[in-house]
């Protein structure tokens, strides 16, 4: 087989916030992709808003940087495990890694899930120690840790000797080793050329590509994304698609881009070893194969995780609907979400029983979220149920999905963490305790999986990681009770006053605080029973002719609770609603009226 000399492919994988982003940034610029009149934007990886704010990544993205006249293509990969499907398919597309870690905090839970998808694949990883200049780094300690992480994670003898690069992607200086100059980023190029194989490329035989993305342009619809394995191909070539029926479908190529730097170009050829984007299709799907002729097979393709969890979403019919957003139609949404569908691929939209109501699947409860915030900048309102799990019927039995959990925390938080997860039918299948932190293994019903990383988050202060991964059917679980309270619900509509919360804040705790638009239906605190308790949050003092004592001026209300949208989604029962509108978060009852509500229960 031969090799495409001038091509490297290489993904990243990181830990949130250990400077991913001013990496590549800073190779793009260091690698001639901004031109002299060109403003280097920062962050040029993390395109959608969402990823800006929760420092995340979303969805894999590629860029290539030139150096030297070879094209480095560099591909993003979502560190966060309801993306898993992502991950699997970034791997099948390059040929060697680089692990970014702080060189203060060492290798995290989260790079675990992405490293260890990479050292299966057999690809060679090249360590990078970032922000060495930080105070309290300890470059050398982290050296050991990650080297301890390779052990961990079963990596091969040429995996574990892996080479390290010392950096500073915010300074823009890379070095071998510690007490070499701190120039440029020259020896991470070269590392790069020197010890990621070049892609096996077989340029004599016809065109063919694996699919392993789809990107959406509005000019030309869908756009197939994928590494070419063999041959070139460009615009009015005709190719065909293989789709997973092994169907053949004839199809003519009407662009080629390369994404080279920030934006895509495009080029006018593919050549084999590098990653593209194809245009030209009606229908297109990740995993399926395009071909040159008639007679080629189709390439072996990795299943995507399937959607495990579905929610509802639904017009906003409560009576402060429309006042914040605007767009609330049932037409508007449902557009919205079909087009959603298009470009991401994990996502699965379907009309609901009735009007005004679509049930989305997806991965993971995070998905779904991401998905109603960028909803909400847009302008739209929706009501958002509980997440619920998608069952499976075999041989007449009721299947549901289960995960493989693994957790670190302080082995001081143990206890709690333990019962709330044997509550929650999990199963811990592997234990270790190094230097104080625990981690856990465990097996646990995707069920049981929503809103536990509040609970983690919650009873160790924040110190306690969870990610997960899809296991397999199994059959059901049994009954699982996750919410522990009860809820007030208001029975007026109204503002709310500091001398009727005043009152309530005995009965539980509130989600409101005075002077807030409350209805009939909304939620506006917890009660520590499990019932719902109906109350008057919007009361104001009866004034008598006497100046009575205090006249509510000096009433001190606890703060509210604030929920963001996921704590809000995993806080609901199945009777609830989230009203999620541009500039508010509200809890509500399905349905608002209360003796409906009873009669409904009944």
């Amino acid at each position: 087989m031969s090799h495409n000399e001038d091509i490297r492919n290489i993904a990243i994988i990181a830990h949130v916030d250990h400077g991913k982003t001013t990496l590549v940034d800073c190779l793009m610029k260091e690698g001639g992709i901004y031109r002299e009149n060109q403003q280097a934007e920062e962050r040029a990886m993390d395109s959608m808003d969402l990823e800006r704010e929760k420092g995340i990544t979303i969805k894999a993205k590629n860029t290539s940087v030139h150096w030297q006249g070879k094209t480095i293509n560099i591909v993003d990969t979502p560190g966060h495990a309801d993306f898993g499907g992502e991950v699997e398919r970034v791997m099948k597309m390059v040929d060697g890694v680089l692990l970014l870690v702080d060189a203060k905090d060492g290798p995290q839970a989260q790079t675990r899930f992405v490293l260890r998808k990479a050292l299966q694949q057999g690809l060679k990883p090249i360590v990078v120690v970032n922000k060495i200049d930080r105070d309290h780094s300890d470059p050398e300690y982290v050296h050991d840790k990650v080297l301890e992480l390779f052990l961990e994670l079963d990596a091969d003898e040429d995996q574990f000797n892996a080479p390290f690069v010392y950096a500073s992607a915010k300074n823009g200086f890379a070095m071998n080793e510690l007490e070499d100059e701190r120039k440029d980023m020259t020896p991470l190029f070269e590392m790069v050329i020197n010890h990621v194989p070049a892609p096996e490329a077989d340029l004599e035989s016809p065109f063919r590509m694996l699919v392993s993305n789809i990107d959406w342009d509005n000019y030309v619809g869908r756009v197939a994304v994928g590494k070419v394995m063999s041959g070139t191909v460009k615009i009015g070539d005709v190719i065909y698609r293989l789709n997973k029926d092994g169907k053949r479908e004839r199809i003519k190529v009407t662009k080629v881009f390369e994404y080279s730097g920030l934006g895509s170009s495009e080029s006018v050829e593919g050549v084999a070893g590098t990653i593209i984007g194809i245009a030209g299709f009606e229908e297109i799907n990740i995993g399926e194969t395009l071909v040159e002729n008639d007679q080629q097979e189709a390439l072996p393709f990795v299943d995507i995780d399937p959607p495990t969890i579905s929610m509802q979403f639904a017009i906003n019919d409560g009576p402060l609907g429309g006042r914040d957003g605007k767009l609330v139609t049932s037409r508007q949404i449902r557009e919205r979400l079909f087009r959603e569908m298009k470009t991401n691929v994990s996502i699965l939209v379907e009309d609901g029983e009735s009007s005004g109501i679509f049930n989305v699947s997806a991965r993971g409860a995070m998905q779904i979220s991401v998905l109603v915030e960028t909803m909400r900048r847009e302008g739209y309102e929706v009501l958002v149920s509980r997440p619920t799990v998608i069952t499976q019927e075999i041989d007449g039995k009721t299947m549901e999905p289960f995960e493989t959990l693994w957790i670190e925390l302080p082995d001081d938080c143990m206890g709690g963490i333990m019962e709330n997860l044997s509550n929650r039918k999990g199963v811990m299948t592997n234990m270790e305790t190094r230097n104080g932190i625990v981690f856990l293994e465990a097996e646990i019903p995707t069920r049981g999986l929503i809103g536990f990383e509040i609970d983690i988050v919650n009873a160790t202060s924040g110190h306690g990681i969870m990610s997960h991964l899809f296991l397999e059917y199994r059959p059901w679980a049994g009954e699982i009770s996750t919410r522990q309270t009860g809820t007030l619900v208001s029975m007026d509509n109204g503002k709310t006053t500091a001398y009727s919360l005043a009152a309530l804040e005995d009965r539980g705790r509130l989600f409101v605080g005075a002077g807030v638009e409350v209805y009939e239906g909304m939620i506006i605190g917890d009660n520590p029973r499990k019932t719902d308790m109906p109350v008057n949050p919007t009361k104001a003092k009866q004034l008598t002719n006497f100046r009575s004592q205090g006249d509510g001026k000096g009433i001190q209300l606890s703060p509210p609770v604030q929920f963001s949208l996921e704590r809000a989604i995993e806080y609901i029962a199945s009777d609830e609603f989230v009203e999620a509108t541009p500039n508010n978060l509200r809890l509500r009852k399905r349905i608002l009226d209360a003796t409906m509500r009873k009669r409904a229960s009944r």
